[in-house]
């Protein structure tokens, strides 16, 4: 790639990033952000307007072109990734969005889901998506059906915040295997789309967008050139699904890393071969973006929404203030007192009340405990539930670093809890950690440019380290008690011995 920028797109859950790269050595030229408002319903529904989201994605790309000044001309190709799994219908020849985005942990779908998992056995899922459950998208869709039928003609298609965003530059529909895969359109056992397991929607697999074929570009429309100030035809990759391109963040950091996002929601990102079989009820998996292989997804049941709700209960509902705060809670101790744990799934649905949203519980509660040994206990449960969903994976020798991006990946208390779990692998913190997913957007034009800059988390002392692994042994003592059947799910278990050397 010969000099200039490449701009790197990130839109996020919560957030809407787009940076500025050296094509050459990948540096860091300019970024900005916003945070498109979500609207939060008291049945679990989650929403975004989309006109909303386009409207904060030009504002930013113009402070980002006021940062970067004339070196905008020198703009060689655009990177698109985006949150997987949203649901959207728009017009067809238009990209017109004609209802709110519906977003990925939106809770008001589960009787649908249910639904078709009373229906289909969970081999039926494993053989297909291999995971033994109906995507989550599938429930969304019959939701839809239900609630605005007028909206499924074939003058309309069913997209996600990616083909929107992408479309919107564009002019082209296309999407990624993470998106699809998580509306039930993908078969990841043969690497296509396939009505076979979309047939459960109801809906012909025509009313979703064409697959993206590896690293593939289309030029920028000409109107999307006027509103950005950029001449038509500049390549533009993707869309990505925002997992896949934090993955492409590391790659040739080391060989085989296991890639940590620690965002709105926590998810675990590595490569197995495909000859070496491994099994998740959570899992996603997609091709390799680096090379051959397939490339795991594992969300958790945990992640900064529950981390948020921390901060804002215990500390203060400013956010610069509770992480000052948090800071000081830390640095006076870094673990809650012993007997005290919390399970962070805030955002699965109530196993002993199905009518109630929420699998989150603190167990060891005393009139002694304070906002700070809670908050401690929720930072504590969210690495332990990290480090036994990959306990296996980390035995295994299937990945030989773990790599730290996203917000919480910021906080020190995270790594060193992270560092103490994993070890033996090396740690290593991803600088700029939160534009991992915008750097990695990149990859197409230039791998070295994609690649984040890191540093390794140093182990805390041994004696802290023991008692860190205490507590995860105590967590995972009391959640078999607590929750026979936990709401976060199982780890990755291989179903083969091969393991990689």
């Amino acid at each position: 790639m010969s000099k200039g920028l490449l701009i790197g797109i990130d839109l996020g859950t919560t957030v809407l990033k787009v940076c500025a790269f050296d094509a050459r050595t990948g540096a860091l030229r300019g970024q900005a952000a916003q945070r498109p408002k979500i609207h939060a319903y008291p049945d679990g529904g989650r929403e975004q307007n989309a006109t909303s989201v386009a409207r904060a994605f030009r504002k930013v790309v113009q402070d980002l072109r006021h940062q970067v000044g004339e070196a905008w001309r020198d703009v060689r190709g655009i990177g698109v990734a985006a949150q997987g799994g949203s649901s959207m219908i728009a017009g067809r020849a238009t990209g017109r969005p004609l209802a709110p985005m519906v977003l990925w942990n939106d809770g008001r779908t589960h009787a649908y889901l249910a639904r078709i998992a009373e229906q289909v056995p969970a081999r039926y899922w494993r053989r297909h998506v291999l995971h033994d459950a109906p995507p989550h998208g599938l429930g969304r869709l019959l939701w839809l059906r239900e609630t605005r039928p007028e909206l499924f003609t074939e003058d309309n298609i069913h997209i996600g915040a990616g083909e929107y965003l992408f479309f919107t530059l564009t002019g082209v529909w296309r999407q990624d295997a993470g998106n699809a895969i998580q509306i039930g359109s993908y078969n990841a056992a043969k690497k296509r789309l396939d009505h076979d397991p979309f047939r459960w929607s109801g809906l012909p697999l025509s009313f979703v967008a064409p697959l993206r074929q590896g690293h593939e570009t289309a030029p920028l429309s000409r109107r999307a050139g006027q509103s950005l100030g950029l001449p038509e035809g500049v390549p533009v990759a993707g869309p990505y699904i925002d997992q896949e391109a934090a993955y492409m963040a590391t790659a040739g950091v080391s060989a085989h890393p296991l890639q940590c996002s620690l965002g709105t929601a926590w998810v675990g990102n590595f490569v197995l071969p495909d000859d070496t079989t491994g099994w998740s009820p959570r899992q996603l998996a997609i091709p390799s973006p680096t090379g051959p292989g397939r490339l795991v997804i594992m969300p958790l049941a945990a992640g900064n929404l529950t981390w948020d709700w921390a901060l804002d209960t215990f500390l203060d509902a400013d956010q610069h203030t509770a992480l000052s705060r948090a800071a000081a809670v830390f640095a006076a101790r870094l673990l809650p007192p012993e007997g005290l744990v919390a399970f962070p799934w805030f955002t699965q649905p109530n196993p002993f009340h199905s009518s109630a949203y929420g699998g989150g519980a603190f167990f060891g509660l005393s009139a002694q405990t304070t906002r700070e040994e809670l908050l401690r206990a929720v930072a504590a449960g969210m690495t332990y539930e990290l480090a036994r969903v990959f306990d296996e994976v980390k035995r295994s020798g299937a990945v030989d670093s773990a790599v730290l991006g996203g917000g919480a990946s910021n906080g020190p208390n995270f790594r060193k809890l992270i560092a103490a779990l994993l070890d033996p692998l090396p740690v290593l913190w991803q600088r700029h950690s939160d534009l991992a997913a915008a750097r990695g957007s990149v990859f197409a034009f230039s791998k070295r440019a994609a690649r984040s800059r890191t540093q390794r988390v140093a182990l805390p002392k041994r004696a802290l380290v023991e008692q860190i692994r205490h507590g995860f042994e105590r967590y995972c003592a009391t959640l078999k008690q607590v929750y026979p059947s936990s709401p976060g799910g199982d780890g990755f278990h291989f179903n083969a011995t091969k393991r990689r050397r």
